[in-house]
Protein backbone atom coordinates (compact mmCIF):
# COMPACT_ATOMS: atom_id res chain seq x y z
CA UNK A 1 0.00 0.00 0.00
CA UNK A 2 1.06 3.56 -0.62
CA UNK A 3 1.12 6.27 2.01
CA UNK A 4 -0.52 9.55 1.04
CA UNK A 5 0.00 13.02 2.44
CA UNK A 6 -3.54 12.82 3.86
CA UNK A 7 -2.82 9.49 5.61
CA UNK A 8 0.43 10.87 7.04
CA UNK A 9 -1.37 13.96 8.32
CA UNK A 10 -4.18 11.91 9.86
CA UNK A 11 -1.66 9.77 11.78
CA UNK A 12 0.43 12.82 12.73
CA UNK A 13 -2.63 14.37 14.38
CA UNK A 14 -3.59 11.29 16.39
CA UNK A 15 -3.14 11.70 20.14
CA UNK A 16 -0.49 9.40 21.59
CA UNK A 17 -2.50 9.07 24.83
CA UNK A 18 -5.34 7.46 22.86
CA UNK A 19 -3.04 4.92 21.15
CA UNK A 20 -0.88 4.00 24.16
CA UNK A 21 -3.63 2.03 25.99
CA UNK A 22 -4.41 0.11 22.79
CA UNK A 23 -0.78 -1.01 22.56
CA UNK A 24 -0.67 -1.80 26.27
CA UNK A 25 -3.91 -3.83 26.25
CA UNK A 26 -2.64 -5.88 23.33
CA UNK A 27 0.67 -6.57 25.05
CA UNK A 28 -0.95 -7.35 28.40
CA UNK A 29 -3.26 -9.92 26.76
CA UNK A 30 -0.12 -11.69 25.52
CA UNK A 31 1.51 -11.76 28.95
CA UNK A 32 3.97 -8.93 28.38
CA UNK A 33 4.95 -6.50 31.11
CA UNK A 34 4.79 -2.74 31.16
CA UNK A 35 8.56 -2.80 31.74
CA UNK A 36 9.06 -4.64 28.44
CA UNK A 37 6.70 -2.23 26.68
CA UNK A 38 8.53 0.81 28.03
CA UNK A 39 11.91 -0.75 27.27
CA UNK A 40 10.93 -0.97 23.61
CA UNK A 41 9.63 2.62 23.58
CA UNK A 42 12.78 3.84 25.33
CA UNK A 43 15.06 2.07 22.87
CA UNK A 44 13.16 3.49 19.90
CA UNK A 45 12.48 7.05 21.12
CA UNK A 46 14.83 7.70 24.03
CA UNK A 47 11.84 8.38 26.31
CA UNK A 48 12.03 7.03 29.86
CA UNK A 49 8.89 6.11 31.79
CA UNK A 50 8.55 9.57 33.35
CA UNK A 51 8.68 11.23 29.92
CA UNK A 52 6.22 8.71 28.43
CA UNK A 53 3.73 9.48 31.20
CA UNK A 54 4.25 13.23 30.73
CA UNK A 55 3.56 12.93 26.99
CA UNK A 56 0.39 10.98 27.74
CA UNK A 57 -0.73 13.53 30.33
CA UNK A 58 -0.09 16.40 27.91
CA UNK A 59 -2.02 14.60 25.15
CA UNK A 60 0.67 15.19 22.54
CA UNK A 61 0.07 14.26 18.92
CA UNK A 62 2.08 11.56 17.20
CA UNK A 63 3.80 14.38 15.30
CA UNK A 64 5.03 15.92 18.55
CA UNK A 65 5.79 12.49 20.01
CA UNK A 66 8.14 11.64 17.15
CA UNK A 67 9.55 15.15 16.58
CA UNK A 68 10.72 15.35 20.21
CA UNK A 69 12.07 11.79 20.21
CA UNK A 70 15.70 10.84 19.80
CA UNK A 71 15.02 8.02 17.34
CA UNK A 72 17.55 5.23 17.79
CA UNK A 73 20.26 5.24 15.11
CA UNK A 74 19.47 1.58 14.33
CA UNK A 75 15.78 2.28 13.69
CA UNK A 76 16.52 1.91 9.97
CA UNK A 77 16.95 -1.81 10.70
CA UNK A 78 13.24 -2.16 11.53
CA UNK A 79 11.90 -3.74 8.36
CA UNK A 80 8.98 -5.81 7.24
CA UNK A 81 5.24 -5.48 6.86
CA UNK A 82 2.88 -4.11 9.48
CA UNK A 83 -0.69 -3.01 8.94
CA UNK A 84 -0.28 -3.76 5.25
CA UNK A 85 2.67 -1.41 4.76
CA UNK A 86 6.24 -2.47 4.02
CA UNK A 87 8.18 -0.15 6.31
CA UNK A 88 11.28 0.17 4.15
CA UNK A 89 9.12 1.28 1.19
CA UNK A 90 7.47 4.18 3.03
CA UNK A 91 8.80 7.39 1.51
CA UNK A 92 10.97 9.47 3.89
CA UNK A 93 8.74 12.50 3.27
CA UNK A 94 6.13 10.67 5.38
CA UNK A 95 8.42 10.51 8.41
CA UNK A 96 5.70 10.45 11.09
CA UNK A 97 3.90 7.61 9.35
CA UNK A 98 7.14 5.66 8.94
CA UNK A 99 8.02 6.08 12.64
CA UNK A 100 4.48 5.06 13.62
CA UNK A 101 4.79 1.86 11.59
CA UNK A 102 8.23 1.17 13.04
CA UNK A 103 6.81 1.40 16.55
CA UNK A 104 3.94 -0.89 15.47
CA UNK A 105 6.47 -3.42 14.17
CA UNK A 106 8.34 -3.42 17.48
CA UNK A 107 5.07 -3.96 19.36
CA UNK A 108 4.17 -6.80 16.94
CA UNK A 109 7.50 -8.48 17.59
CA UNK A 110 7.09 -8.17 21.35
CA UNK A 111 3.58 -9.67 21.13
CA UNK A 112 4.89 -12.57 19.04
CA UNK A 113 7.50 -13.38 21.68
CA UNK A 114 10.59 -12.32 19.77
CA UNK A 115 13.61 -12.05 22.06
CA UNK A 116 14.29 -8.55 23.35
CA UNK A 117 17.87 -8.73 22.00
CA UNK A 118 16.43 -9.12 18.49
CA UNK A 119 13.76 -6.43 18.93
CA UNK A 120 16.37 -3.90 20.10
CA UNK A 121 18.39 -4.09 16.93
CA UNK A 122 22.16 -3.87 16.97
CA UNK A 123 24.54 -3.40 14.06
CA UNK A 124 26.42 -6.58 13.26
CA UNK A 125 30.08 -6.27 14.16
Amino acid sequence: MKVTAEKNEKVANMIFASIYPLYWNRLEKHGKTKEEFHQVIKWFTGYDEKKILSLIENKVTYRTFFEQAKIHPNAHMIKGVTCGYRIEEIDDKFEVYKQCRRLEKLIDELVKGRKMEKILRKEKT
